[in-house]
């Protein structure tokens, strides 16, 4: 699973330059060309782009439009086993490239592990895709635990990230993960789970596979995880950040769902309901908290967990929809939604900001 540039429809590739070999480390090696450049070299040319922030050695980089970096969640992956068609964000990069956002890049770390492991994984992707676009900057788009990352990799360079957008981030933690570790909280138990889950997710695990394990994300999950975690990573003041947050189970959300900022293409979900998938249903109703809708979530992470930095408002989808899984499957009673355009919109959001 390695780092890889947007490609276009049927599997055309629309930047040259590719990244390749592993999740980051000494397994991420940079095997293709430049963006937009042809032969050993790398090349860049971009009309929107600016000649501003140059660093040592007088080599200039280029400003915003800066290139995304879509980030994974837990039980992530860039390309499932190599299948092609499996890809995490569903479809998402290939869609923007149709748009004209040819610098959207995937990258893959480890699937189960903690934020700042994974978050240090993800500035050295974050360095490749520099070094060959050629820009001083990326913005990072991040759907749950991905989220997390972004906040860990902003933390590490935050000279190399422009904002961070999380959607359904757990931030304020999830209560699956406590009821997880209290269900299974004899360390043996827990490590025939991880075992079993590794053998399962084999595909995913690559060079990581000594390493992973399943328990540390829930440990970070829970609210003592989470509580240290935030204590320890706060938002840098020369980063942008907002979150969007999903609701369903046929929630409306309320009061709770009030956005910061009245953006058109989150508003237009208002009022607009979503059937939770069955995967998914258990864990809406351990988060629910009964009658009368008090934490409306996507079934594994609550609204009011969701929210960090300048708040979007919340969107008639569940945790899989988010992201246009399984497989592009939409969201529950077709409302509608269509993970494709959502991610373009935010996109599009971030580039009349300036980003």
């Amino acid at each position: 699973m390695g780092l890889a540039a947007a490609c276009g429809s049927s599997g055309e590739t629309t930047s040259s330059g590719l990244l390749s070999g592993g999740h980051g480390g000494s397994g991420g090696v940079l095997t293709g060309v430049g963006v937009g450049g042809s032969g050993g070299a790398s090349s860049v040319s971009s009309s929107s782009s600016s000649g501003e922030g140059g660093s040592g050695g007088g080599e200039v980089k280029l400003g915003p439009p800066y290139p995304i970096v879509l980030s994974h969640g837990f039980f992530g992956f860039e390309d499932f086993a190599g299948a092609g068609f499996a890809t995490y964000f569903y479809e998402v990069k290939d869609h923007l490239a149709s748009q004209g956002e040819v610098l959207v890049f995937t990258p893959a770390v480890d699937p189960f592990n903690t934020s700042d492991f994974r978050g240090a994984q993800l500035v050295e992707h974050i360095e490749q895709i520099l070094a060959i676009t050629g820009h001083e900057k990326v913005n990072i788009i991040g759907h749950s635990q991905g989220g997390l990352d972004a906040r860990v990799a902003a933390n590490l360079r935050p000279d190399l990230v422009a904002s961070v957008v999380t959607v359904a981030t757990p931030h304020g933690g999830s209560r699956v993960a406590d009821i997880a570790l209290d269900l299974v909280s004899d360390p043996a138990a827990q490590d025939v789970v991880s075992d079993l889950l590794e053998i399962i997710g084999a595909p995913l695990y690559d060079e990581f596979g000594e390493q992973t394990n399943v328990w540390k994300p829930l440990e970070l999950f829970s609210q003592p995880g989470i509580t240290a975690f935030n204590k320890a990573h706060l938002d840098e003041p020369g980063v942008f950040y907002a979150s969007i947050a999903g609701r369903t189970d046929l929630h409306l959300g309320g009061d709770i769902c009030d956005a910061d900022v009245s953006l058109p293409f989150i508003a237009e979900w208002q009022g607009k309901l979503d059937t939770v998938d069955p995967l998914l249903s258990v864990f809406e109703t351990i988060l629910d908290g009964g009658f009368g809708d008090p934490y409306p979530n996507d079934g594994l992470v609550r609204v009011v967990d969701s929210k960090r930095g300048e708040f979007w408002g919340c969107l008639p989808v569940d945790h899989l929809d988010e992201v246009g899984q399984l497989f592009g499957d939409s969201a529950g009673i077709g409302n509608g939604w269509k993970h494709k355009v959502f991610y373009a919109d935010v996109v599009a959001e971030l580039r009349k900001r300036g980003f």
